[in-house]
């Protein structure tokens, strides 16, 4: 067999073909996520101060870690995250649960009503941080929230101030709902439609009216594996809220719960200390806290378990 033979027969052959698609991802994974992260493990053990390449002589250990733990600052940002993730995540699944139980009832465009609400899951919260800042919620007359209250007869409300009452988390839950909530509303959707419809009608013949009793018996338990996954991804990325508190609030330092743990490990990591070993070290920390959250979450909910067990 003629060279040309061989290498197209190895060209051709599925293992080939598969690391020719794989391959380039794989690399970029390897190049821009991977070692990265090494790296930022290697750093936490070194007094690594506006550089990425410390000498041996810097290297401390787990003090770094002992540091982030013992940072009141670091502790309030993840309390932050805590008041942050109760009122995001139960909002974020009733609402993605009633949008998909209403688009999926609906008989006439419902594609156009998927593709509406889901179409803000394409938008940055960078870009929308900037109209919920400067159109929708500012803090003067001419906002759209405040001149709707003005036709009622209340006056503006400087709503990202900081001041009591916090109004800021309303302009921040509101954002964050207005984005992802189309996103798990496909979810649902696609749950739903797995759903056997004789299981409705087998109720009706059993007396079961339409509306809450179908939905307590038969759809909801239908949802377990769909409702679980939504409830781990809005939590973890409540964990990962960065860019509507960096954009909506430029002095969240000052603003009481106004500095979630990235936005606390960007100011640590390339503020004016450049702090990498420290900003390092709270990352590791915060991926183990998510990491047992997430574990802990799926074993009380039941993750990946068969339906009815």
């Amino acid at each position: 067999m003629s060279w040309r033979a061989r290498v197209g027969r190895r060209l051709g052959s599925r293992g080939a073909a598969f690391w020719y698609f794989v391959g380039p991802f794989l690399a970029g994974l390897v190049m821009f996520t991977y070692v990265p992260v090494a790296w930022s493990a290697f750093l936490s053990f070194f007094d690594a101060r506006n550089t990425v390449t410390p000498a041996a002589e810097d290297f401390v250990g787990f003090a770094n870690f002992a540091s982030m733990l013992t940072d009141a600052n670091f502790l309030r940002s993840l309390w932050t995250f805590t008041l942050f993730a109760a009122i995001i995540v139960p909002v974020t699944f009733a609402a993605s649960l009633g949008l998909a139980l209403a688009v999926n009832r609906v008989r006439v465009a419902r594609a156009f009503f998927r593709s509406v609400f889901f179409l803000p899951f394409a938008c940055s919260y960078v870009l929308a941080s900037l109209v919920w800042k400067m159109s929708i919620f500012t803090g003067v007359h001419y906002g759209l929230v405040n001149t709707v209250l003005g036709w009622f007869g209340v006056g503006p409300i400087a709503w990202l101030n900081g001041n009591d009452p916090p109004w800021f988390w309303l302009v921040i839950a509101t954002l964050r709902l207005w984005i992802q909530c189309g996103f798990y509303m496909i979810l649902f959707i696609a749950a739903l439609q797995q759903i056997p419809e004789h299981l409705y009608e087998a109720a009706y013949v059993d007396g079961a009216k339409p509306g809450r009793q179908t939905f307590w018996h038969i759809t909801l338990p239908g949802l377990r594996a769909t409702s679980v996954a939504v409830l781990m991804l809005v939590l973890i990325q409540a964990y990962q809220a960065f860019d509507e508190f960096w954009n909506l609030l430029p002095n969240s330092g000052n603003v009481p719960y106004g500095r979630t743990p990235l936005v606390y490990l960007f100011h640590t990591s390339l503020g004016t200390v450049q702090d990498l070993g420290r900003g390092s070290a709270g990352a590791l920390i915060l991926a183990l806290l998510i990491a047992l959250v997430t574990l802990f979450q799926g074993k009380v909910l039941g993750f990946g378990k068969p339906e009815g067990r």
